[in-house]
């Protein structure tokens, strides 16, 4: 089936991610169901309505995770399903079962048996890095690629509940997928940055506003690298389009340190308050030079670090979000 007569669905469309990932399928001239919170909310409508194609070949559907109903509903007709939807909250965690693990678990299999009732000939699940790290008792002299997995009992531990909620709906979703036949492959994104669509900001490019501003965070339990969000849209369409990929894709430009990101933003922007830290901010983090083999090998070129930056901190200026 060509993409000019297919359809699929993209749950979590109007985010940073699912906003490039509609506009690369509509440029492709996929049809294409994204899904948002609330159809009543220009925030999350209007970036998509005026993307090159929406009109003719864009449908929005209002979802909510936890109602199968409206889930049925927006993948009905559609041959392949992105999964993006799901809830980033790094800090100012309250209710870990409310605002993370029951949405991101629950959540997930819901899409999934939807999918799978459905017909879907493949769905591709957004995880993160987050999925793959803290793993505190992965080997500290081997490089962390997709067989590393996030130690759960060290997230419960120490109240980390974002990664937790990203490995337990991944872990799930493998489950699924292995009992009911599903055709299912995983994208594994790091610090998602560059050009912004929607007008608010996500929690990565959150991080670097905040570095930009002085903050002396390094986010031990959440950096392993950055990557620009148009290549972790291809990432998505890659691994639809291949029929041979398969399992896990890690998706960074490289492993590298919070330290070496940090000294890479105040290189290119010494204009701003860009404080310095320690070289190793991410203890047992071996860095790595072209870490995602298998995104390298279904042909996907990653945009280097200093065009990543450069288009990130371009795209807050432009939006008004740091002068």
């Amino acid at each position: 089936m060509s993409a000019m007569n297919e359809t699929v669905c993209v749950t979590g469309g109007s985010g940073f991610i699912g906003s490039w990932l509609v506009r690369l399928l509509l440029d492709r001239g996929y049809t294409v169901h994204a899904t948002v919170q609330n159809l009543q909310d220009d925030a999350e409508t209007k970036h998509l309505e005026a993307l090159e194609g929406a009109p003719e070949r864009l449908r929005l559907f209002q979802l909510n995770l936890l109602d199968p109903a409206s889930i049925v509903a927006a993948l009905r007709g559609a041959t392949g399903v992105f999964h993006l939807a799901s809830p980033c909250i790094v800090d100012r965690v309250h209710d870990p079962e409310a605002q993370l693990l029951e949405p991101a678990v629950k959540g997930t299999l819901n899409v999934l048996r939807a999918a799978h009732d459905g017909g879907a000939r493949r769905v591709v699940v957004t995880s993160s890095i987050s999925a793959i790290m803290p793993s505190p008792g992965w080997p500290t002299d081997v490089v962390k690629d997709e067989n590393c997995w996030t130690d759960l009992e060290h997230c419960r531990e120490n109240g980390i509940w974002y990664p937790a909620s990203k490995t337990m709906a991944e872990k799930q979703a493998w489950d699924f997928a292995k009992e009911n036949g599903l055709d299912l492959v995983v994208v594994n994104p790091g610090t998602v940055m560059g050009p912004i669509i929607p007008p608010s900001i996500n929690a990565s490019m959150l991080m670097l506003l905040r570095l930009l501003q002085g903050c002396t965070e390094h986010y031990e339990d959440f950096y392993m690298g950055s990557v620009h969000v148009k290549d972790v849209a291809l990432a998505h369409i890659l691994l639809y389009e291949n029929p041979s990929a398969s399992g896990r894709h890690l998706c960074v430009e490289s492993i590298i340190h919070f330290s070496d990101f940090a000294s890479k933003v105040a290189e290119l922007y010494p204009e701003y308050n860009v404080p310095k830290f320690p070289k190793d901010t991410q203890p047992g983090l071996l860095r790595a030079q072209y870490p995602s083999k298998k995104l390298i090998n279904l042909g996907l070129q990653f945009v280097p670090i200093e065009q990543i930056i450069k288009d990130a901190v371009e795209s807050l200026k432009s939006k008004g979000h740091i002068s």
